[in-house]
């Protein structure tokens, strides 16, 4: 069947065919560097992410840009409200903003250029719609004339007649139409700027998109991706100029993920539900907030809400259990072994699960990337290899039973990774995921591990009734102890 992807301009699944066999190009809107990156943010990084990790385990090579606004009105405020250079604001956010994608698991793309280090090419690209006659220069500023281009509104299936009815009139008088958009805005004072034939000024934010996915990737290019808020006016915009300037098509799939919002409303700063990434994670571990964005389909809305989150978190504790039992209870020295009895006379729903495994999830990413369906193949290949495991209680698991159970491991482990899930050790996981939970229950490891020295205390004295007042009070405070032959475990019930 192959790939097909659902192509915003068309508005309909398309197969997947490369301009280049073999080599896969694609172009998604980073961010504007002016404040914190929030979950609209991480939806978004994490969508493309997951494109960019599947296109190179189908064995494409990947050219993936995703560039960064280093240069903009609302940068420029903020350096102002804060009395620095607008440089400082950009350095500031930017850093953050590869913490975040780091903390993410988002790996870097091929190339992240900044706006400010193209704006050579950003005005050779201006020139040429001025000479064409799709640019005019007005006082200061230069606009793309937006009635000289016929398929203007295409991908966002808006008509230009509609809009220009609907059209406010604009506080620029020089326009010759409201709805023309400015390709290069001639400076004010303070403002950081460049020269240009018309001027010191700085460009427009459409034309920047235009300008670095005609360097890096060519004239046309395989897919240009970001949120449904960039589908109108900017990636509209960017159609406009680019086809102008180039004559030839621009993009070849529109891929756009869906709105987030919290409780069921849109998120806001004004309604106290905006939430960036960098709390977030201070909290919810950054696999879980990957698991549970990608168990809606990219394209619908995804709902943020703390039972989400919360049965994002089982979700994933289920898979590092089920991979951190087989690797406790299957020697390493006979992980890869394989066995001469068949494994059918183990447990055949398992084998099958495992053996079907592959090929159900490339169909469900095939089918216009579709996590969800994905993830569910992983759960319940997770459960049965639970199961099998089950059967076998606390015991070591040899011969044949061993190597099912591995190879069952490796299958999930695999195929999550994709995903950029199940990523580190079990044992890492948890750890990391004990120290997320003491934080929100307001404990330290150092706090757990003083009444458990002051229980073993009690307990080697035969003050049990002691030993017993410090579990409970660990209980009380969301600590829940086990006592096993290797000593005591302990795990946070929050």
């Amino acid at each position: 069947m192959g790939l097909h992807i659902y192509n915003t301009l068309t508005k309909t699944k398309e197969e997947f065919i490369p301009l280049e066999p073999g080599r896969v190009k694609i172009y998604v809107c980073g961010i504007t560097a002016y404040d914190h990156c929030h979950i609209g943010h991480a939806r978004s990084a994490i969508v493309f992410d997951v494109i960019y990790r599947y296109f190179m385990h189908l064995g494409y090579e990947v050219v993936y840009v995703r560039n960064i606004t280093d240069v903009d009105d609302k940068i420029i405020r903020r350096a102002n409200e804060e009395g620095v250079d607008f440089r400082t604001i950009v350095d500031r956010y930017v850093a953050e903003y590869h913490q975040d994608m780091d903390s993410l698991g988002v790996l870097p793309p091929s190339v992240e250029p900044l706006a400010t280090e193209n704006i050579p090419h950003m005005i050779q690209v201006i020139q040429t719609l001025v000479e064409k006659g799709f640019a005019y220069k007005a006082g200061s500023d230069v606009y793309f004339q937006v009635d000289r281009f016929p398929r203007y509104g295409r991908l966002s299936g808006r008509q230009l007649e509609d809009m220009m009815a609907g059209a406010r009139v604009e506080v620029d008088a020089n326009k010759r139409n409201p709805l023309d958009f400015v390709l290069w805005k001639g400076c004010k004072p303070g403002e950081p700027a460049w020269d240009s034939p018309w001027g010191r000024g700085r460009p427009g934010w459409h034309i920047e998109c235009s300008a670095m996915g005609n360097r890096y990737l060519g004239m046309t290019f395989d897919i240009h991706g970001g949120g449904k808020d960039l589908i109108f006016p900017h990636h509209e915009n960017e159609i406009a100029q680019s086809e102008a300037a180039f004559e030839r098509p621009f993009v070849r799939y529109w891929v756009h993920n869906g709105f987030v919002n919290v409780n069921n409303e849109k998120m806001s700063k004004s309604l106290g539900n905006f939430f960036v990434i960098r709390d977030v994670l201070k909290t919810v571990h950054p696999e879980a907030l990957r698991l549970f964005v990608l168990s809606k389909h990219y394209r619908s809305p995804l709902d943020y809400a703390d039972e989400s989150i919360v049965e994002a978190e089982r979700g994933l504790d289920k898979l590092y259990s089920t991979i951190g039992s087989v690797m406790e209870r299957v020697p390493e020295a006979t992980r890869a072994r394989d066995s001469v009895e068949p494994l059918e006379r183990q447990d055949p729903e398992l084998l099958r699960e495992i053996s079907l495994l592959p090929e159900r999830f490339r169909e469900a990413m095939d089918n216009d990337f579709n996590t969800a369906q994905a993830i569910g193949y992983l759960f319940s290949a997770q459960r049965h290899l639970q199961r099998f495991l089950d059967r076998f209680g606390q015991r070591m698991l040899r011969g044949p039973a061993a190597t099912l159970a591995s190879q069952g491991a490796a299958v999930v482990r695999d195929h999550a990774r994709i995903l950029g899930l199940l990523t580190r050790s079990p044992e890492e996981f948890f750890e990391e995921q004990k120290d997320l939970k003491l934080k929100a229950i307001g404990l330290t490891r150092e706090d757990v591990e003083r009444l458990l020295t002051k229980r073993d205390q009690a307990r080697s004295l035969k003050d049990f009734s002691a030993a017993d007042r410090y579990r409970q009070e660990l209980h009380q405070r969301g600590v829940q102890l086990e006592d096993t032959p290797k000593g005591t475990r302990w795990r946070v019930l929050a």
